[in-house]
């Protein structure tokens, strides 16, 4: 195997650029007095924070992302006897960047290299070392989990090189995708349709969604019975505190869902189980331990962020990335939270020390394991070296930091804290009762449980209620109140959320955690899948482009192939494999069906005559297919761009515009019917078809009437004098007041009988 140093060398490129060639440099070359040290990070946020915890003899600056890569619009790889020779251009807009690093560089002491610790990070370092015409032997490489000022001294303490096998490792993914999208997008785009996509993990994912949706369309419901005992402890018991036992056995036949289809049959058993008379036959109690959760990774933080606060990946990455590069605290600007793509589940021991000490301070000493609790990932190629999504300062609780952190930055924030916090807590211990009864030919069972110890649940909050149940004796007798079936409907299986979608991914091997969150926004960019109400719904032209991949590059679409491929990427980063080979063992076979699919692959674009002519140049109008579905337009474009559109009919209503006076008709938008002016575009105004809900709580700012309002993130709650009163929340307003600042309570979204103050986010149970 190759060493690092002679690694550099097979890396290969052109690089385009008008800047001038910057004088190379080493580390220890001797400087004019009063010369400062540079420092290079990614985002000026970034920049911003560092430049705080040191001194004047430290410059900071951002190179805003990759300063150098493939054209845009051309392939800008050169393949030849099987080695792959990319083209780098420097964008125009980082042209004039590049230039000032170049000048700073040259009067610098010592240029640190401090992008991201992933292997997208590295090879952001490489190109800026390549931009500053350096070698990376002159270029010390800095890292750090978390953006503190320890963390960076200790990094400016503990340099090392760039790894020439992580760039490696990220230029052949980087490689991989341009091949894989440049080339059979185009195909998408000749066969089916313009401004179509595919890519190595992309379309791994929309064959996910595709093949939940054709089960969906192809599910077929079937009716079934349950049949159920109702049971009131005490007479003066209120109906819904009557308890519920469920049939779990009928002669030698043993009850689950599905079993009873025939309604004769169910009739049939209820007759036989009226006549019967019951006893308790047994009664089994066991202790149930629910363990503590780890801290967060990135893929199990979109998951929760989605679940809990309704925030998608990107929004969630965005904000995570804000509170990683430095926010406001008490004491000045810093990162708050480690590093936000990481796959890894390990915490410094420093880091376990201070969380032990919180617990036992301000929680109690009940709730503090006897040792420190470790966790491991459990998918291949997590990088263990990271550290998991943690605060980097205990003191800045969640209580503090909503002084200084806007509101979504605060909810994340506090899902961290307290997700960290609970993973070092003792777990919850539920006891859990089960009583069964029988008759002389049936059974029937009902289980109960309870909260014993909340352990981590006391930071967390559990929603789930204790189920209680009396006491019962083996051998008493049962008189149920009433037995009845119920009939239900088996149901499809759901469409995917972000949330389950990047589960699915992280599970089968697909992608790594900073490609989730790009990957879900491209599907719905490219309008292969909707956002509805939480749940990604593909559209129909995601039907054809699965088909053609599945029927031509199989391994595209496969989940296995694209796990594979990641596993080999890993090898690449440890210097297990030579980036190349693994290059060309995908392309030579992936060119060849590429080149016979140009052929041998039926177009898409079959045009139907109508009958009909042109009103614009004479010529038949064809029906086409396109990315939205059919559509009619003239034979003879592109020279003639007519398009015919369908005439749809006006729901009217009996509503009038209060604006002009006009009736208001009802529309069609991409969530759901909305009322508008007939006299668009001339008058604007539109309204929601059902008017919003309207709350006894009075606006806390203006006394005006708050309104339940929807939106495309859920429901929030807004005033009804908006614009001249802007208060809105997404938690439900009461007419209680905080006892500490006077204001409004609402109810808290994921803990239940709580509310939190809208002002000073006081939290009263």
């Amino acid at each position: 195997m190759a060493t690092a140093k002679a690694k550099k060398t097979t890396i290969k490129e052109n690089t385009k650029t008008s800047n001038k060639k910057a004088t190379s440099k080493t580390a220890t070359s001797k400087k004019s007095s009063g010369s400062k040290n540079l420092i290079i990070v990614e985002s000026p946020a970034k920049a911003r924070t560092i430049k705080t915890f040191l001194g004047k003899d430290y410059e900071v600056i951002a190179s805003k992302g990759h300063i150098r890569d493939l054209p845009q619009h051309r392939f800008g790889i050169t393949i030849k006897d099987k080695h792959f020779i990319p083209t780098y251009d420097i964008s125009k807009d980082h042209a004039l960047l590049v230039k000032e690093m170049q000048d700073l560089h040259k009067s610098a002491e010592v240029t640190y290299i401090a992008t991201d610790e992933d292997r997208e990070g590295e090879a952001i370092g490489y190109h800026i070392v390549e931009a500053l015409n350096g070698d990376i032997s002159q270029f010390p490489r800095i890292v750090f989990h978390e953006i503190t000022k320890s963390a960076i001294t200790h990094s400016l303490d503990n340099p090392r090189l760039i790894d020439m096998d992580r760039v490696n490792a990220q230029q052949a993914r980087r490689l991989l995708d341009r091949i894989v999208g440049f080339k059979l997008s185009g195909l998408l785009s000749q066969k089916i349709g313009r401004g179509l996509s595919a890519g190595r993990v992309q379309s791994s994912a929309l064959k996910i969604l595709v093949d939940r949706e054709k089960e969906i369309r192809a599910f077929n419901p079937q009716d079934y019975f349950l049949i159920e005992a109702y049971f009131v402890a005490d007479s003066k018991a209120k109906e819904k505190e009557r308890l519920v036992f469920d049939l779990v056995r009928f002669k030698d036949k043993k009850i689950e869902k599905l079993v009873l289809q025939d309604k004769k049959e169910v009739e049939e058993i209820l007759a036989i189980l009226q006549k019967e008379k019951f006893r308790v036959e047994s009664i089994q109690q066991k202790e149930r331990v629910t363990k503590s959760p780890p801290p967060f990774m990135t893929s199990t933080l979109q998951q929760t962020s989605s679940n809990l606060l309704g925030f998608s990946p990107t929004k969630t990455m965005s904000i995570a990335q804000k509170l990683y590069e430095g926010v406001k605290t008490k004491d000045g600007l810093a990162g708050v939270i480690t590093y936000m793509r990481t796959d890894s589940l390990n915490i410094a021991k420093e880091a376990l020390d201070n969380a032990r000490e919180f617990i036992l301070t301000n929680i109690g000493k009940e709730y503090l394991p006897s040792k420190a609790k470790i966790y491991t990932a459990t998918q291949k190629g997590a990088q263990e070296a990271h550290e998991a999504i943690r605060p980097t300062n205990l003191s800045f609780t969640p209580q503090i930091a909503a002084s200084y952190l806007s509101n979504d930055e605060l909810k994340l924030y506090t899902l961290i804290f307290n997700r960290f916090i609970a993973s070092q807590m003792k777990d919850a211990i539920f006891e859990s009762l089960s009583v069964s009864v029988m008759g002389e030919l049936s059974e029937f069972k009902i289980t109960g449980r309870r909260l014993v110890f909340d352990g981590f649940y006391k930071i967390l909050g559990n929603a789930d209620k204790d189920k209680l149940l009396p006491q019962f004796k083996e051998g008493q007798a049962i008189d149920f109140k009433d037995i009845q079936s119920i009939q239900k409907t088996t149901e499809p299986p759901p469409h995917y959320s972000e949330a389950g979608l990047i589960k699915t991914l992280e599970s089968l091997g697909i992608g790594r955690p900073s490609t989730y969150a790009p990957t879900i926004r491209i599907l719905i960019d490219r309008k292969y899948v909707e956002l509805d109400k939480k749940q990604l719904i593909v559209q129909d032209i995601a039907f054809n482009v699965i088909a053609m991949l599945e029927a031509n590059f199989e391994e595209i679409v496969d989940s296995g192939f694209s796990a594979a491929l990641e596993s080999k990427l890993d090898d690449i980063a440890e210097n297990k494999l030579e980036w190349e080979e693994v290059l060309w063992e995908f392309y030579e076979p992936f060119i060849e069906k590429i080149t016979k699919g140009k052929t041998s692959i039926e177009s898409q674009k079959v045009m139907k005559p109508t009958g009909e002519l042109c009103p614009e140049c004479g010529n038949e109008l064809v029906i086409r297919n396109g990315r939205y579905g059919e559509f009619v337009s003239c034979s003879n474009y592109p020279q003639c761009k007519f398009i015919k559109k369908e005439k749809q009919e006006v729901e009217t209503s009996d509503e009038i515009c209060e604006k002009c006076g006009r009736p208001m008709v009802v529309k069609m938008s991409k969530r759901g019917k909305f009322l508008a002016c007939s006299g668009y575009p001339e008058c604007k105004n539109a309204q929601p078809l059902e008017k919003p809900k309207e709350l006894s709580v009075a606006c806390p700012k203006c006394g005006g009437k708050l309104l339940e309002r929807k939106s495309k993130r859920g429901i929030f709650y807004g005033c009804g004098n908006y614009p001249k009163c802007k208060f809105i929340t997404n938690a439900e307003p009461t007419n209680e007041k905080c006892d500490k600042c006077g204001g409004m309570l609402c109810w808290h979204k994921t803990k239940e009988n709580t509310k939190v103050c809208v002002e000073c986010k006081n939290v009263v149970t």
